[in-house]
């Protein structure tokens, strides 16, 4: 009768161990995708930012070069909002959570 109760409960413990070390398996190996998808959003609206603030400075704000890189940063932030529904400010070095991006922020100065 012991036996029989011991086995049970070694087989309860193995299932339980396996049934964790899956689990965390599966836990972690999601982190680095999910790391992978936000270092490319950042790098994506950062290139954008970039391209922008260039056109700016070669051909002025209200140029077609300027036109074209504020379409294209529009286009990497909603990028990652349909992805992750948060968008990353290369400005303020932080990811918002809304969707309250301004197209037209470059037209400003910053400090």
């Amino acid at each position: 009768m012991q036996t029989k109760l011991q086995s049970r409960i070694l087989a309860v413990g193995k299932v339980t161990l396996a049934g964790a070390a899956l689990a965390g398996f599966l836990l972690f190996t999601g982190a680095p995708r999910l790391r992978a998808d936000d270092d490319d959003c950042q790098r994506r609206i950062g290139r954008a930012d970039h391209r922008l603030h260039e056109a700016i400075e070669r051909h002025g704000r209200e140029s077609k070069q300027a036109d074209k890189a504020r379409h294209e940063l529009h286009e990497a932030r909603d990028y990652c909002w349909n992805r992750a529904h948060r968008w990353w400010d290369e400005h303020e070095h932080r990811w918002h959570s809304e969707h309250d991006w301004d197209d037209h922020d470059h037209d400003r100065d910053h400090p």
